[in-house]
């Protein structure tokens, strides 16, 4: 008898741990488990030590709540302008609600899956393949938006969608490359034309400030110069009537100095003269002396009188003398008046 109850309080200890054994469950972080009783949820099991009751609750789905990784596979996409294409991505998404993750959708990988692979479908459609190749981040933020607002009522967080590559054909790309080209010639030669025209619009810049310079300068140096010739009038003028006053007085020395002045420029004018290819030289001094003695007799002839009033005798005639001239054809007037003066 003490053998058999020895056996009950042995088989009584083995049902208490199978009992304590089935209701005490231990959650590993990162997860959340449900728990059903009669096949019904009724609550959740957080990370940790948690008890249920023992052969009448039981475990139902293990939900993982950490961040995932979704791998969505290549897929032909026809874009706005009827180009194909091929598309990979990749999505991360996290539970945030394990009952309705569990128990709202079947199989949710795979849902998640095909929703995204037909919202690639739907946005890159939409666009055309310029725009599509250049607005990435674009077609990010679309799918992410649309996909998480379709994801939302089964607890789930669409946390990223990036798409990875976009393949155009071969043929596709092989124009897309000459375009390029074509478009970064064409840029090219615009550039170079643009400086061309800079280059001219500053030269010719340039060459109008020089020519307004020179201008200002010219007018300049006519001004001065028109300046500078209207003293020389007045002192000529000044100068012509001191002589006549001194004429008219009877004075000819003024005069005799105002021919030389005038004979003496007319032979600087005769030697510098481009014509001018043969003068004798020296001029003899006496000869252009006895000139101006000449002409002051015959101012006095015109005058009449001397300066005391009385008339003045005739003076006798002289002998004409004809200019010597050289064998070279060359007149010496200096020699003639010379003879002039000797006679």
């Amino acid at each position: 008898m003490f053998f058999g109850f020895e056996v009950a309080l042995l088989v009584l200890a083995v049902v208490v741990l199978l009992v304590i054994f089935a209701g005490v469950k231990q959650i590993p972080q990162g997860y959340n488990y449900t728990v059903e009783r009669f096949g019904r949820f009724t609550k959740t099991l957080k990370p940790g030590l948690n008890l249920i009751v023992p052969f009448i609750d039981q475990i139902g789905a293990k939900m993982n709540m950490m961040e995932q990784v979704l791998d969505v596979p290549t897929q032909q996409v026809i874009t706005k302008d009827n180009a194909t294409i091929s598309a990979d991505g990749v999505a991360f998404f996290q539970i945030l609600d394990a009952p309705r993750a569990a128990y709202e959708v079947r199989d949710l990988e795979r849902a998640l899956l095909n929703l995204t692979m037909t919202n690639i479908r739907t946005v890159m459609g939409s666009m055309d393949l310029d725009e599509l190749l250049a607005k990435r981040d674009e077609i990010n933020d679309r799918l992410l938006r649309v996909v998480d607002e379709a994801a939302g009522p089964w607890g789930i967080k669409i946390t990223r969608i990036e798409i990875k590559d976009i393949n155009p054909p071969k043929d596709l790309v092989d124009a897309m490359d000459r375009q390029m080209k074509a478009e970064r010639e064409k840029r090219a030669n615009v550039l170079e034309a643009q400086g061309f025209r800079e280059a001219e619009i500053l030269k010719a810049e340039g060459e109008k400030q020089s020519q307004i310079l020179k201008a200002e300068g010219e007018r300049e140096a006519a001004f001065r110069d028109a300046e500078a010739r209207e003293r020389l009038a007045e002192a000529e003028a000044k100068a012509t009537t001191m002589v006549s006053d001194a004429i008219a007085g009877g004075n000819t020395q003024a005069i005799n100095y105002f021919v030389a002045q005038k004979y003496t420029e007319a032979l600087g004018q005769i030697a510098s003269a481009n014509n001018q290819k043969v003068i004798m030289l020296p001029l003899e001094a006496s000869s252009l002396i006895g000139s101006l003695g000449g002409i002051g007799e015959i101012a006095k002839d015109v005058f009449g009188n001397d300066p005391s009033g009385s008339p003045r005798p005739t003076p006798p005639s002289r002998p004409r003398t004809t200019p010597a001239v050289s064998s070279s054809g060359v007149v010496n007037t200096g020699e003639a008046f010379g003879k002039r003066n000797q006679s």
